[in-house]
């Protein structure tokens, strides 16, 4: 039981430290199932398909814009969501999202989708219209969390997003040497991230509603359909209102995000100290 007075969690402990170890977490009724069922009324009438007739869903996946109207702006800023922010990110080291980034949404279909390779989303360069040039860094410029928004019920079938467990820490010791220049995603995916093909794999499963917060370097993939209804989710990043710090000098905690950066780094040197549990924060 939370102290009279102290702020409502949306995170636990063991779930913070899970976030640390696995790359992302999953919550449960983020947002009002209604809410889910608004939007999606909203993404089935821009994808010129009929919910009612299967025939009419011809193509695997179709990529919708980003949307601001009422049940996305509300859904984005759920009181639940921009508390876990605060535990994951830091107080005030986030920026509201007054709407909600691209939905692939994935029909059923037996056609490769074309884009299930296995990556993770990079953040700067993105002015460049060449995709594979676009960057990511150690201290993860212009990204704070990869986010999960299930807008419909996804089950195993479903289309899933699959997650590569604990490869945030992999990509943190990959990106470190090219310091906050950063790589390409050319260059991150020139071996098809294999040094995380070794982990166990998660499935980003749940009740429209549900939302997963992940680690910006959390390498994920898309998926054949092979289920019965589409799957309707949005992927927006949360951005950061300033940059992620490695070395806190002026007595601030470290966040979570931070704080798996500063494991694998500390893993694959002696560089970085010891850090305590994130518990207390």
């Amino acid at each position: 039981m939370p102290n009279p007075g102290e702020p409502v969690r949306a995170l636990s402990d063991a779930q913070l430290e899970a976030f640390i170890q696995d790359g992302f977490v999953k919550i449960e009724k983020a947002f009002p199932r209604a809410l889910a069922e608004e939007g999606r009324s909203i993404l089935w009438r821009d994808t010129g398909c009929d919910p009612g007739d299967p025939a009419t869903w011809t193509r695997p996946v179709i990529r919708l814009g980003f949307y601001g109207q009422e049940p996305f702006a509300k859904a984005a800023s759920s009181p639940t969501l921009h508390r876990a922010f605060d535990q994951l990110v830091g107080p005030g080291r986030w920026l509201p999202r007054p709407n909600l980034g691209t939905f692939p949404v994935r029909f059923p279909s037996s056609k490769d989708p074309g884009d299930d390779g296995w990556h993770i989303d990079p953040s700067f360069g993105t002015e460049d219209p060449d995709f594979m040039a676009w960057r990511a860094s150690v201290v993860s410029k212009g990204r704070a969390l990869l986010m999960l928004f299930l807008f419909s019920d996804v089950g195993e079938e479903d289309a899933p997003t699959r997650l590569r467990v604990g490869s945030h820490l992999d990509i943190a010791r990959r990106l470190a040497p090219a310091g906050e220049e950063g790589l390409s995603l050319r260059e991150l995916a020139a071996n098809g991230f294999a040094e995380t093909a070794r982990l166990p794999q998660a499935l980003a499963t749940g009740e429209a509603g549900t939302v997963y917060l992940c680690h910006p370097f959390l390498v994920h993939a898309a998926q054949v359909h092979r289920g019965a209804e589409p799957r309707f989710m949005a992927q927006p990043p949360l951005l950061p209102s300033q940059p992620l710090v490695l070395e806190r000098r002026d007595g601030s905690a470290h966040s979570p995000v931070e704080h798996a950066i500063r494991n694998a780094l500390r893993n694959a040197s002696s560089m970085l100290p010891v850090e305590t549990s994130p518990g207390s924060r």
